[in-house]
């Protein structure tokens, strides 16, 4: 039975999880802003693969874009899919987000192209991904595999860039943000299998 209570509870979780998701791509779009009225120059602090002075570019690597193109492209995934998961909380967001963030950026020093230069928030797209469509197979919550069933079915074929093959992509970005999205569904929501499920998301 629905309660005005609860009502009221998940008015306020739905309209906190808004602000954060969109605050967090507005952020993106201010940084890609003043780079480019610094021209493009904060692009050179993404991740060097190999290079010791590129590690730093694990922290900024997801706020720089390759130009507006790029940042459109991945701003209505992060709007959909960071609301999704912020509808579980800021810590949880958080918590997501921090684990694929370091996979990612670590992943990518590791494994990419010595030489090049990684940027762009793709690799959060992938670990949001992939942490939605696994979380409900480890909680088995209704609710959270009805909704890691819609996302896979909106957004599955992104999958296929985790693979080699396009020039100028990333792929190891997206290949160890999806790992990173399932070690933190793993990780994050082992624990809570059987418990009740007070959103839809």
């Amino acid at each position: 039975m629905t309660t005005p209570a609860t009502t009221t509870r998940t008015a306020a979780s739905w309209g906190q999880a808004g602000v954060w998701s969109a605050g967090f791509v507005a952020v993106l779009w201010v940084a890609e802003v003043i780079d480019t009225l610094l021209g493009n120059r904060l692009d050179a602090e993404g991740i060097r693969p190999g290079d010791p002075d590129g590690l730093s570019g694990i922290a900024f690597a997801p706020l720089l874009h390759g130009g507006f193109g790029h940042l459109v492209a991945n701003s209505v995934p992060l709007l959909v899919l960071g609301f999704l998961i912020l509808l579980s909380g800021v810590a949880r967001w958080i918590a997501v987000t921090t684990l694929v963030w370091l996979v990612a950026g670590v992943g990518t020093w590791l494994f990419g192209g010595v030489g090049t230069i990684h940027i762009g928030a793709s690799g959060l797209v992938f670990g949001w991904l992939t942490y939605l469509v696994v979380r409900g197979l480890v909680t088995r919550r209704p609710g959270q595999i009805l909704v890691g069933v819609v996302v896979l079915l909106v957004y599955g074929g992104a999958l296929w860039g985790v693979l080699p093959g396009q020039p100028g992509v990333s792929w190891q970005g997206h290949l160890f943000g999806a790992l990173g999205g399932v070690l933190a569904a793993w990780w994050l929501s082992g624990s809570r299998r059987g418990e009740p499920d007070p959103y839809a998301a």
